[in-house]
């Protein structure tokens, strides 16, 4: 009976000794790698602005992130916070410009047109003072006079407590 309990746990010791080398073992590369819009994608603070320059909305937070194509699109989203937008806009991650020609509002089913869009690398300041990115671009959605515009304006989020709205 006490050799029966050596060699159990001698075998359970060798068990856990093998398991213990083979989990620890990295296998391949376990880098997942980004998306073809990393460089574009984050949060934004935006002030939307119309055309004839009245305000409309302050610091709404707003989302730019790929789409499941991961290919030269990526949606730009406000989360019903500003002007009511969700739609995909065809990118440049090179110049970091972005535009849409009646690109599809998924959020009302209206059209919008995205002209001047860019993302300039710290070219922005956050509430808290700190160098951020910047994005502005002009909307025009179809419900919408002709000429009458709005001018999104913001920085990107930092995810610090100072800079939050």
């Amino acid at each position: 009976m006490k050799k029966l309990k050596l060699n159990i746990t001698r075998v359970l010791a060798v068990m856990f000794v093998l398991t213990a080398f083979v989990s620890c073992d990295e296998v391949g590369d376990t880098d997942p790698g980004g998306t073809s819009v990393e460089s574009m994608a984050g949060d934004w603070f935006i002030t939307l602005t119309d055309s004839d320059g009245h305000v409309l909305v302050q610091n709404a937070l707003h989302s730019t992130y790929n789409t499941a194509a991961n290919n030269n699109t990526m949606w730009i989203d406000d989360h019903e916070n500003g002007y009511v937008i969700k739609c995909k806009v065809e990118v440049d991650t090179k110049t970091g410009t972005f535009k849409a020609t009646s690109a599809e509002n998924i959020l009302d089913g209206s059209k919008v047109t995205i002209t001047d869009g860019k993302i300039e690398k710290g070219a922005g300041v956050s509430k808290g003072g700190h160098k951020v990115d910047k994005i502005s671009f002009r909307a025009h959605y179809d419900y919408d006079a002709a000429g009458y515009d709005i001018l999104y304006v913001g920085h990107k989020r930092t995810g610090f407590f100072e800079d939050e709205y």
